[in-house]
């Protein structure tokens, strides 16, 4: 089978097809044929910087990226009841860790996966996983009915399912990104739309309730000033740095940094909200196997609307 494998960090040049054996499944897995996988910006932070490679996957270099897949079930290990030769499913897989998809055979934990809905196509089932998962994680239970909520860059990957997931909740949103994704956002159901380039957020709002910042440093200071006594902040692209964290105990803000983790029961609640139509993904573009590495280079360029989807 062929596989992109990541020989030493740095430029898209390292990433290189090859041809390996198609895997078997353990006794807890299965073996999927992938039909399409997402492609986050972490991916590309992955590829390029070692620390983060390390950081989020446990390794130096020599490794077969990604985790976002949507597959149909080729083989299934000895104890795996969920699942069935032909079924088609999805999923975030091993994350943290290595996924090894950027293949077209992934043997993954049943435990990561769900069922895709009828309705759904691979393409938007892949979108719906990692980005999707860490708006679900970072929103649920934390987000009320009546909050005011702030979510960055609403146009982008995490931020488009953010919107909806906040508004499913049932929070008044209101979201920054360019005035040319202005209509985007309101079609999602944002109530308010910043435009970045021309106004400064601090200086505008008051009170929030909740903030979603998904593009760190001085973007998560800033949003202190608008966060009510109590209110909580989360930072999702690195940990906070302490001086944020002080000024955020000094007025009871709960401000954390999470990474999203593999969950069964997460990737079962994203395929109910794909069923019943809480969330739509947003698929912007579209690149074959053999055009992976460009994938990266159009979400290197941080102006990707919603997803970015390889098909096999």
């Amino acid at each position: 089978m062929k596989v992109y494998h990541l020989a030493t960090t740095w430029g898209i040049e390292n990433l290189v097809m090859k041809d390996i054996d198609t895997p078997t499944p353990a006794s807890q897995e299965v073996v999927v044929e992938v039909k399409a996988i997402s492609i986050n910006p972490v991916d590309a932070k992955v590829r390029a910087m070692s620390p983060v490679l390390s950081m989020i996957c446990g390794v130096e270099d020599d490794v077969i990226l990604w985790r976002d897949i949507a597959w149909v079930v080729s083989s299934v290990g000895e104890a795996v009841t969920d699942f069935s030769i032909g079924d088609r499913v999805f999923g975030m897989v091993n994350f943290p860790g290595v996924g090894h998809a950027y293949a077209e055979y992934v043997a993954c934990p049943a435990a990561h996966l769900a069922m895709i809905p009828d309705s759904s196509s691979f393409e938007d089932a892949a979108a719906s996983t990692l980005a999707a998962l860490t708006a679900l994680q970072a929103l649920e239970g934390k987000v009320k009915e009546w909050d005011k909520v702030l979510i960055h860059a609403g146009s982008w990957w995490v931020g488009h399912f953010a919107i909806q997931l906040a508004k499913h909740y049932g929070a008044t949103v209101i979201t920054t990104c360019s005035s040319k994704n202005r209509d985007f956002v309101l079609w999602l159901w944002a109530d308010e739309h910043i435009d970045y380039k021309t106004i400064a957020f601090e200086e505008t709002l008051s009170d929030i309730d909740f903030v979603l910042d998904t593009l760190g440093w001085d973007n998560a200071s800033n949003s202190l000033w608008v966060i009510r006594d109590g209110g909580i902040l989360i930072s999702l692209p690195a940990p906070l740095d302490e001086s944020i964290v002080a000024k955020a105990a000094e007025r009871n803000i709960d401000a954390s940094f999470i990474l999203v983790a593999s969950q069964q029961k997460d990737i079962q609640t994203i395929a109910g909200f794909l069923a019943d139509g809480t969330l739509k993904p947003h698929v912007s573009q579209t690149f074959s196997f053999d055009e992976l590495a460009a994938s990266h280079t159009a979400i290197e360029s941080g102006r990707t609307v919603g997803k970015i989807v390889v098909t096999l």
